[in-house]
């Protein structure tokens, strides 16, 4: 079933697809479910918290989606690659894969330790290298689209988090390298960045009035980015629309940096 309003971009490619998304219970990768779901696509999402896992599965399988939640800690590899192989042996095939997990937590450099850079970097990068090898075998029977979330924030220089930061800089890189192994298999990786997006995270912990008008005013269109902003460059990326679209890096942040 396709809930697709009169105001949206209809992909018919993506139809009768399977999805993989990480983190996809709130925020900006919610969103992507949400979106992936309404053009037709079997969609499972990944997170650690169940409580809001079940409350979206519950709702899009209310409205008729093929919908599935597994609960999941990305940063424990084992676990996140068996829950990608048995969403896709279970339903034959792996068309698309969304690396959305991450956690952009505020720190200083001088309280950064060997512990706590770890901890960054297994749940901001290696979950992204690990996800994306065990969905190839799967993908290359038929090809298929990995999309891994970047950030703006490195590129303009955000203090306050120099670890996420760096973390985001690497997807980058990751996305190119996979690109070029993966090409041979007609499956296309890319990232995409978006700038500050008016997130339930953001707005509770980050986001104050002023933050807000004085990022607005340093984008070059003065309006706050929503989730849906970026989930629309996520339909893209993951149609055939963009079939010959890999390596590349795509930002939506309305002229930020």
């Amino acid at each position: 079933m396709t809930l697709i309003s009169d105001t949206q971009a209809y992909y018919p490619s993506l139809k009768g697809k399977v999805a993989i998304v990480t983190g996809g219970a709130s925020g900006i990768g919610s969103v992507i479910v949400k979106q992936l779901c309404y053009q037709g696509v079997e969609v499972t999402f990944i997170d650690i918290d169940i409580s809001k896992g079940k409350q979206l599965e519950s709702l899009l399988t209310g409205q008729g989606c093929k919908v599935r939640f597994t609960r999941c800690d990305v940063t424990n590899v084992n676990e996140l690659q068996q829950s990608i192989q048995n969403t896709a042996q279970a339903l034959g095939r792996l068309d698309i894969l969304v690396n959305n997990a991450a956690s952009d937590e505020r720190h200083k450099m001088d309280d950064v330790n060997e512990a706590f850079w770890d901890k960054s970097f297994q749940i901001n990068l290696k979950p992204y290298f690990f996800a994306s090898q065990a969905a190839y075998p799967f993908m290359k029977k038929q090809g298929g689209s990995i999309i891994n979330l970047g950030s703006a924030s490195w590129r303009k220089k955000q203090c306050g988090m120099p670890l996420y930061t760096t973390a985001k800089a690497a997807i980058e890189g990751l996305s190119r390298s996979l690109a070029a192994d993966y090409g041979n298999d007609y499956i296309r990786v890319n990232t995409l960045i978006p700038g500050w997006v008016k997130t339930d995270k953001q707005l509770e912990k980050w986001l104050s009035p002023d933050l807000l008008e004085e990022t607005q005013d340093s984008q070059c269109i003065h309006h706050t980015l929503e989730p849906l902003d970026i989930a629309k460059g996520a339909l893209f990326l993951a149609s055939d629309e963009s079939k010959m679209m890999t390596a590349q890096t795509l930002i939506i942040d309305a002229g930020w940096v």
